[in-house]
């Protein structure tokens, strides 16, 4: 038995993002946006002892509130605090939370990502790119002496809408602390092409964390009901995406994104962490 476990081992120290599970990908694997929706209306607590039953790896967090006590519940049970999710307003005064630097404090030592919403612009506008590395730089500052990652997340209607504008913008602020995150929701909406390869190709230099979900391929109306599903829902092949990522050498976090997904969160993130463990990566879609 220690020969089977020995390569596991030695993944584990060489590749940071290495979880060793049972089945199913590699990743460290957590879920994210599990608070606003759920029937029973769980606190922290009561989501990471359920989350330490059901087998993830930790959780995201939404927004600069709460961080501490987040960090409470989860080592309690010795799960991680993957991200921290924030906005940044490249109008405001100030373009940011005046809570970061505190909260950088309270999670240094511990690898968290502040996944940031960058706003303030025109969609993928490059006449903000002058402003928007000032600000980032800002930020990236504030953050040198941490183990922090601040990562450029695509989000729909924002500035940085797509994967492109987030690779654009890392590169121009060219700090190590600063890579971008794909996003498979948004990236569905925003671009039609389906073709995500030469996009992850770009972007692997810098490319920190994924989120998924189960999807529909296409969708023509409005809102995330068919883009934001349980894992292993939908006809969008998810496996595809995670064998192109492994074929690319990505082997950081993947986030399970749970926005408006009602109902109790314990059943939706069983269904999913189920799907999960059941991908195969070796073998391509038929």
């Amino acid at each position: 038995m220690k020969r089977h476990l020995l390569p596991a081992l030695v993944l584990a120290l060489v590749w940071p993002g290495f979880e060793s599970h049972a089945a199913g990908p590699t990743n460290a694997f957590f879920p994210f946006c599990i608070d606003w929706h759920d029937a029973k209306k769980r606190g922290y607590a009561e989501q990471a002892h359920m989350l330490k039953e059901l087998g993830y790896d930790g959780v995201g967090h939404i927004w600069l509130d709460g961080v501490e006590e987040r960090l409470r519940s989860l080592e309690a049970v010795s799960l991680r605090l993957f991200q921290i999710t924030m906005k940044v307003d490249l109008n405001g005064q100030p373009p940011f939370d005046a809570r970061f630097t505190n909260v950088l404090r309270l999670v240094n030592g511990r690898r968290v990502q502040f996944c940031l919403l960058v706003g303030g612009a025109k969609p993928s506008d490059p006449s903000a790119d002058a402003r928007g590395v000032e600000v980032l730089r800002h930020m990236s500052n504030l953050a040198r002496d941490t183990d922090v990652q601040l990562l450029l997340y695509p989000h729909v209607s924002d500035w940085i809408e797509r994967i492109e504008d987030a690779v654009r913008v890392a590169e121009k602020v060219n700090r190590p602390n600063v890579g971008v995150m794909f996003n498979l929701c948004h990236w569905l909406r925003v671009d039609k092409s389906r073709d995500y390869r030469p996009l992850l190709e770009k972007a692997r230099p810098r490319l920190w964390a994924v989120s998924i979900n189960g999807a529909d391929t296409l969708d023509p109306e409005p809102g995330w009901k068919r883009y934001i599903q349980p894992l292993g829902r939908g006809d969008f092949d998810v496996a595809g995406l995670l064998r192109t990522l492994r074929q690319l050498g990505y082997t950081g976090p993947v986030g399970l994104q749970c926005y408006g997904i009602g109902g109790d969160a314990r059943e939706h993130l069983a269904e999913s962490l189920a799907a999960w463990r059941k991908l195969d990566l070796d073998s391509p879609r038929p």
